[in-house]
């Protein structure tokens, strides 16, 4: 893992020579994987490359209006002579698209759990979001940042904000908002559309989880179950943000939210307030993030894995004394 010109100066060669080329982001995807992988993705094509993007889990509603969302497909079918995985922090978050596939020729990431799985990782695990590293870093690979291109970017860096609104988020970000603004993208109609917006069957869903929700210590948590699922007719298998939700909870230092899979196991979302790393606790599940965002997929029957989960959450927040106080960040 490495930046710097001469990595910029590699990645613009290989980017120039490819022809055609496959993007690739992480199963359940958010409006940062989404984003961004659209946005390589018309970047790309307004080249001349030949493009595929691929979700194993397809466009949630919300970013189907998105340049280049209709032609996104489950599994990689081009042949291609170049592969991008975007906004991955390792190889298993992909899913399985990528099985029997030979290692990934550039990855785009910048979650500080980061491990590497390509040829070239390219981590910037300061940044808000890999949509704002990719801001920068498309013109030093020789690729324009269009008005559809702008407009990608600018969901990816709402989405893992909130708007502006997480406690990592640095005046960078509200200039390349204004900057992606000048390229022609409706911020209104971007925020709405990924931050505002809820469907029937979100709204029902979150109702399931909100009449569970349980406070002990500083650790606010929740339960969503397939029964919640089919309840509120919700047909994604994350939480639909909920979890983002939780954080207006002024008494919660950190709320957790575990989410019933199909597979037999448990998605499960931490979030906290500042001074609080969430991140370390999701890597002794498998997981990994940001400090104050990270998650983990864990095998294992819902309650068992709740008991687990919330017992080394305790553990930490305990760890770390009464001495952090709820602010007004998230």
């Amino acid at each position: 893992m490495f930046v710097g010109q001469a990595m910029d100066h590699t990645i613009r060669e290989q980017l120039a020579n490819a022809r055609k080329v496959v993007i690739v982001s992480h199963i359940r995807p958010d409006g940062d994987a989404v984003g961004s992988a659209l946005a390589f993705g018309n970047a790309l094509r307004e080249v001349g490359k030949e493009i595929q993007c691929v979700l194993q889990d397809g466009v949630a509603e919300r970013y189907r209006y998105l340049p280049g969302a209709q032609e996104v497909t489950s599994e990689v079918s081009l042949d291609y002579d170049y592969l991008i995985v975007v906004d991955s922090a390792d190889s298993y978050r992909v899913g399985t698209v990528l099985d029997a596939l030979p290692k990934p020729d550039l990855v785009v990431d910048h979650h500080k759990t980061h491990i590497d799985f390509g040829k070239i990782d390219y981590v910037e695990a300061e940044s808000e979001a890999t949509a704002l590293l990719l801001t920068t870093k498309l013109p030093d690979w020789g690729l324009p940042v269009s008005k559809d291109t702008a407009t990608c970017l600018m969901v990816g860096l709402l989405a893992d904000t909130l708007g502006f609104r997480t406690n990592n988020t640095t005046p960078l970000a509200l200039r390349t908002a204004a900057d992606l603004m000048e390229k022609g993208v409706d911020l209104v109609h971007v925020y709405h559309q990924t931050l505002s917006m809820r469907s029937l069957s979100e709204i029902r869903y979150w109702g399931q989880g909100l009449t569970k929700l349980e406070m002990n210590e500083g650790v606010l948590s929740s339960t969503l179950t397939l029964d919640d699922r089919i309840i509120a007719g919700y047909p994604a298998n994350d939480d639909a943000d909920l979890i983002n939700t939780l954080t207006i909870v002024p008494e919660a230092l950190i709320s957790v939210l575990f989410i019933e899979q199909e597979n037999g196991g448990v998605k499960v979302s931490w979030r906290s307030v500042k001074g609080l790393d969430v991140s370390g606790i999701a890597a002794q599940f498998g997981g990994g993030g940001h400090a104050s965002a990270a998650g983990a997929d864990i095998k294992g029957e819902l309650q068992e894995v709740k008991k687990l989960v919330l017992a080394e959450t305790h553990h930490y927040v305990n760890s770390k004394g009464r001495s952090i106080q709820r602010n007004n960040g998230v």
